[in-house]
């Protein structure tokens, strides 16, 4: 998860400590709920932004000169994530199809991402950690339905 997103989330239910429990029941819910990830994949076309401005100073010519530059890779990542539920008295599990999103970060010249999941994720919220986001923001579709 995400350092930034998980902090913010953490002071908003009440501490870390019971952020921790609530994630780490998560597995133990869709058990006991008859749910079973069968996969989760990307899924069309993924969106790129450049956000975390800063100020990079450099020597052109002799003389010191200060640029804008991003520093992070922010990446919306359209994902297909397909469940099965076993319900007591079906003979048949249902098969659900979850359309969503992953919103991928990771510093510009490194290789180590962490998430955010959309899932109840607002425009607002992103961009009160990512300030430099468009503001015709769009994000990818969220839907569930049975399987066919």
């Amino acid at each position: 998860m995400n350092p930034q997103w998980k902090e913010r989330t953490a002071k908003r239910i009440g501490g870390m400590e019971e952020l921790e429990k609530q994630l780490d029941g998560v597995s133990q819910q869709m058990v006991q709920q008859g749910i079973t990830i069968i996969s989760f994949r990307p899924q069309g076309l993924p969106r790129s932004f450049e956000v975390s401005p800063g100020r990079k100073v450099e020597t052109v010519n002799g003389e010191q000169v200060e640029s804008l530059v991003y520093h992070k890779w922010l990446v919306l990542i359209p994902t297909l994530t397909q469940f099965r539920i076993v319900r007591p008295g079906q003979a048949k599990p249902t098969v659900i199809d979850s359309t969503g999103f992953q919103v991928a970060i990771a510093d510009k010249g490194k290789n180590n991402w962490s998430f955010i999941d959309g899932a109840g994720l607002t425009v607002n919220e992103l961009r009160g950690l990512f300030g430099t986001l468009p503001q015709d923001l769009q994000f990818p579709t969220i839907e569930k339905r049975e399987a066919r």
